[in-house]
């Protein structure tokens, strides 16, 4: 590691380390990046998890939120974002799935009687534009969109289920907002999970749901490499486990939740900010498995094979009961699934005729239950022969996928609890979450505002305190 010379040091190069790197190295402060893995990324990483030819997203794969986030979208990187056909898809048992369009009037058309309703609300988030996702990302202050930030916030702030019942009246628009709202990782009944699912499917409709052409990895290593242009330095396959190990700097960002943050800082800490800190919640983990497929999943309803993200689980009542069993800490025995078929957009992630494809359920963080059976019929149930296609299957439980990251926390992959309590105090109630109270160290992982998601904005917003401060 480079000993000396640097204004500042940044440790992880996650989305939020690398925007925070970024923002740095564009003031003309000289950075140096440090990276425990082989290779850089963090969440966006690709790799051949199953078979030679087949590129699987480790963590990361749909980057709605990255093409839309402030902090990348005028970046100009060199990346190519495939688009599939249709963003997302929501199979039904009883009927034709419910389809996600870029198109809202497709959308709301294919929703019957709920079709209005979806306009006025899901619609009207993304009519509101990014404006109003500026709003939500951004630190607590002076709305950019006050109105529709209004608006937006009277809605979001409910449970899932409530509003799901409240302004739908279909089966059909309800297991649609259920499987949006899900992604939250939250019981349906708590506070704010509508409020995820609303986001989300408006991203549907205003940025679309794409992937990164040739994997998410390729969206790190543009940032890398524009970093580098920047004149900024780089390091990878070396772990900090104490922020002594650091060469001298004005500004360290950490792109780390607070467990390892509390290890690598130890007595240095007051100890009210360590109780402060050591209270953080994290949430539940997920089970992953990539598969390598020798042709598309045979969906029942054909519509799905053009969908980028599938949403498996039924009714709203289903889904809801899934999320409620993990969040009380057992294995449902029909889990939600989150799946995402990468080669509707993106041939190249496989041979020619091949298919690469990726899926998670929630469980209880930590666990060690082996959940491929239960995701795997979850698929078969919309997908009848399915396992007859799978070439390879990689399998990857919470412990599996802390050791690859060790920010996934008992596998959450959220950075924590997306609770109420911590959307306000993320990672402890402040005005300037970001600030430590060691001079110059500032945390920018998920597990600051906004929270989840590969946006950047955690480490832009602690990159742009540290400028001012600094």
């Amino acid at each position: 590691m480079p000993a000396d010379g640097f204004d500042a040091v940044v440790v992880g190069s996650g989305p939020n380390g690398l925007s925070g790197a970024l923002t740095l190295a564009a003031a003309g402060r000289r950075v140096l990046l440090v990276e425990g893995a082989r290779r850089f990324g963090g969440g966006l990483r690709t790799e051949e998890l199953t078979l030679p030819g087949y590129a699987h997203d480790v963590c990361a794969s749909v980057l709605a939120i990255a093409v839309a986030s402030p902090a990348f979208r005028d970046l100009d990187l060199k990346v190519e974002f495939a688009h599939p056909p249709i963003p997302a898809a929501h199979p039904l048992d009883d009927g034709p799935a419910v389809l996600v369009h870029r198109d809202p009037a497709r959308t709301a058309a294919g929703l019957g009687r709920d079709g209005v309703a979806w306009l006025e609300t899901v619609g009207a988030a993304a009519r509101a534009g990014l404006p109003l996702l500026d709003t939500l990302l951004a630190p607590l202050g002076v709305p950019r969109a006050p109105v529709a930030a209004a608006r937006f916030g009277a809605s979001a702030l409910l449970p899932a289920t409530v509003f799901a019942r409240t302004v739908f009246r279909t089966p059909r628009a309800r297991a649609l907002l259920a499987g949006m709202a899900a992604h939250s990782m939250l019981d349906l009944r708590a506070p704010i999970s509508a409020g995820y699912g609303l986001m989300l499917a408006s991203l549907a409709h205003l940025a679309g749901w794409p992937v990164a052409r040739g994997g998410s990895q390729t969206f790190a290593d543009a940032m890398v490499a524009r970093l580098r242009e920047l004149g900024g330095e780089t390091v990878s396959g070396r772990w900090v486990r104490d922020l002594g190990e650091l060469p001298p700097a004005r500004t360290t960002l950490l792109d780390v939740t607070p467990r390892q943050f509390l290890r690598m800082a130890g007595p240095r800490l007051p100890a009210g900010y360590r109780e402060r800190l050591s209270r953080f919640r994290y949430g539940p983990g997920v089970f992953k498995l990539d598969w390598a497929l020798s042709g598309p999943v045979p969906w029942r309803d054909p519509a799905v094979a053009g969908a980028g993200t599938v949403h498996l689980g039924g009714t709203l009542a289903e889904i809801a009961h899934s999320e409620a069993e993990v969040t009380a800490g057992r294995h449902p025995r029909r889990p939600y699934v989150l799946v995402v078929q990468p080669c509707a957009a993106d041939p190249t992630r496989a041979p020619r005729g091949g298919h690469t494809l990726w899926a998670y359920c929630h469980v209880p963080n930590g666990s060690g239950v082996d959940m491929t059976e239960a995701v795997e019929a979850q698929i078969e149930r919309y997908a009848p022969g399915f396992r007859d296609l799978v070439l390879a299957r990689s399998a990857r439980g919470p412990a599996d996928l802390e050791r690859h990251n060790p920010n996934l926390v008992g596998g959450d992959i959220g950075g924590g609890l997306a609770s109420l309590w911590q959307f306000a105090a993320r990672p402890v109630l402040s005005p300037r979450p970001w600030r430590t109270p060691l001079p110059g160290v500032y945390l920018c992982s998920s597990s600051t505002p906004p929270g989840a998601g590969a946006h950047g904005m955690g480490g832009r917003e602690a990159a742009r305190l540290a400028l001012r401060e600094s």
